[in-house]
């Protein structure tokens, strides 16, 4: 396997695999778009912070309350462990299709899982450097995707912006 990592223009970031592109993230606006969302799952077990960008972005930490759906209320089959990085949906559009999806990855106690219908205390490290400042306060819920499949929903219980110079 064959992986390609590039920024073009100052702005795009392109993930390749294979010759095949996967991914491309505008990181001037906040946002990205998978292309192949089979790949991108079952290829990219890296986490947000090893992209071997040469300037890794600052991380807003969240600490929430994640709450995984049930597989009768539409959610995953199975539990997941720390560093999955779904899409993390704050708002939808009339129509009910996501406004923007966030890049962050789900962070909790080593080897452990969070199952279906399970609510843990998790850390989810967000890109500071996409259009989310808005939607950082206590209290706020948001929805947790995998592509347009809703799996769960967290809470805002604590937050952590990146440190200012």
């Amino acid at each position: 396997m064959v992986i390609k990592k590039e920024i073009k223009d100052d702005n795009e970031f392109y993930l390749y695999i294979n010759g095949k592109l996967i991914y491309k993230r505008w990181l001037n606006l906040g946002y990205g778009k998978v292309f192949d969302t089979h790949t991108f799952g079952k290829y990219t077990d890296y986490s947000i912070t090893d992209f071997d960008l040469d300037e890794t972005p600052e991380l807003i930490h969240v600490k929430a309350n994640l709450r995984l759906l049930t597989t009768e209320q539409g959610g995953r089959k199975n539990g997941f462990k720390s560093g999955l990085r779904p899409n993390h949906v704050f708002e939808y559009k009339t129509n009910g299709q996501f406004k923007y999806t966030y890049i962050g990855d789900i962070q909790f106690e080593e080897g452990a899982l969070i199952l279906p219908g399970e609510t843990k205390e998790v850390l989810v490290r967000f890109l500071s450097k996409q259009p989310i400042d808005e939607y950082m306060n206590i209290g706020r819920k948001w929805w947790i995707h995998e592509g347009a499949k809703k799996i769960g929903e967290a809470e805002i219980i604590g937050i952590e912006f990146p440190k200012t110079e």
